[in-house]
């Protein structure tokens, strides 16, 4: 049985100093459940017990070679030599800059932040800018930082196909109401439901942005048809097409999702691998509308473009850019949902896997979801009652089912085969936890123990 007795310890010490003991919202899983880690390497973390994890979290897709990857801190050791940062510019910017232009062609001109969250600003400072028009719509249950501005949706729970839509809700307290009529909501693959708003609101509304492959969402995918009409649609009614690739950049391929799809964003946003951890953001697009940066456009910030950053960013490209590294990840990705496909077909499980194989979710249904309205109406409880068991087995992936499942370069035929095994393992433990759960509910009890 797995001991937590460190970390819980550690918990109660660093709730005196950090709200939930931690410093950011989602590393918190529990009073007892929320653990801390000593060390990672490759694609395993160890935490302040000792427990060991192969880890499918990855930080949420920074990790696209694997922890403490001596390519890449090499680099960043380097970049520390430089000296850190200066409030001037360095040569190597444009070094990093061109390397993503001959990455993605959408990325014409190039400008470098810190995290997801002030790419995604700053893209929509720049649309509104370009367009005279501030209103924005996204994909429901997309994902797209942490600024006031895009943290609002609709709570489906309740909703029935057939009923009213349900309205626009804040994600908590503290999300400024001005900037409600700004924001805007349709369904993922339901390219009516966005031409229709834009033919009603066609002058308030200048920038549509959306994730192709939902990272908060299951993975779950547009589809290419969807992808055409909406590049058409947003060039129909001058609207500007906003792709966010935070998770989806330099991992599911080159030229990210735009390749696979082979639609060019007008403006993109990229984050999480760009560096294998180390914190650099990027915001891209066509040279006429990124010129307004500098022409009545503001951007900048202390930490933009650090030396160290920017040296490992630079190592990074260039190993996904000209090595099989991608390829790798994808082929490892494609032989785990291999094994995890049969395990589960030889108990009769349905299931299905959405995404791509570096950046999957697991679904257990024949069908995935093909927006989020039906992912809030699936049935999810059995991957709920399974993740705390991968973890108690040294499994680490998200306890939420929204959350798909990282890989990285450093998962290997070793990694692949303890896997399978403790995911074997786990799934015989849950099914008659689960079993016995869903027969206490059917009789007026909790799904919960």
């Amino acid at each position: 049985m797995r001991s937590l007795v460190h970390s819980n310890a550690h918990f109660k010490k660093a709730n005196t100093k950090l709200p939930l003991g931690v410093s950011s919202n989602f590393r918190y899983w529990g009073d007892e459940e929320t653990i801390y880690i000593d060390h990672g390497k490759g694609s395993r973390v160890w935490d302040i017990d000792g427990n060991e994890y192969i880890d499918y979290r990855l930080g949420y897709g920074p990790i696209i070679l694997g922890y403490a990857d001596e390519r890449v801190d090499e680099a960043a050791r380097k970049g520390m030599e430089v000296g850190g940062v200066f409030a001037l510019s360095t040569e190597r910017e444009y070094e990093v800059a061109c390397r993503i232009s001959k990455m993605v062609p959408a990325a014409e001109l190039v400008r470098f932040s810190n995290s997801g969250t002030e790419a995604v600003m700053a893209a929509l400072r720049v649309s509104r800018a370009f367009t005279g028009r501030d209103g924005l719509v996204v994909m429901e249950g997309g994902y797209h930082g942490m600024s006031s501005f895009v943290m609002w949706g609709k709570e489906y729970d309740e909703w029935q196909p057939g009923d009213a839509d349900p309205p626009v809700r804040p994600f908590g307290k503290g999300i400024p109401a001005v900037t409600k009529p700004l924001f805007h909501l349709v369904p993922m693959n339901d390219a009516n439901a966005l031409e229709d708003l834009l033919k009603e609101k066609r002058d308030e509304i200048g920038a549509f942005m959306m994730e192709p492959i939902m990272g908060n969402c299951c993975a779950i995918t547009a589809d290419a048809q969807y992808m055409k009409d909406v590049r058409e649609i947003c060039d129909r009614y001058d609207v500007l097409l906003i792709i966010d690739e935070v998770k989806t950049g330099f991992r599911v391929a080159k030229g990210g999702v735009q390749e696979l799809f082979g639609i060019k964003a007008d403006l993109c946003t990229f984050a999480k691998a760009v560096g294998n951890g180390y914190p650099l953001s990027v915001l891209a697009g066509r040279e006429d509308i990124m010129r307004h940066i500098g022409n009545g456009v503001i951007h900048g910030g202390t930490f933009t473009a650090h030396s160290v950053s920017l040296a490992a960013a630079a190592k990074t490209l260039e190993i996904l850019d000209e090595t099989t590294a991608l390829a790798d990840i994808k082929s490892y990705g494609l032989k785990l949902q291999d094994g995890l496909g049969n395990i589960l077909k030889r108990r009769g499980i349905p299931h299905s896997f959405t995404g791509h194989p570096s950046l999957m979710g697991l679904f257990f249904a024949p069908r995935p979801p093909q927006n989020y309205r039906e992912w809030v109406h699936s049935d999810y409880d059995f991957y709920d009652a399974l993740a705390p068991e991968l973890h108690e087995l040294g499994i680490l992936v998200e306890p939420d089912s929204r959350e798909p499942w990282f890989l990285c370069e450093s998962h290997n035929v070793e990694c692949l085969a303890e896997t399978l095994d403790k995911f074997e393992r786990a799934v015989d433990i849950t099914l008659p936890k689960f079993e016995k759960q869903k027969s206490r509910a059917a009789t007026g009890g909790s799904m919960h123990p």
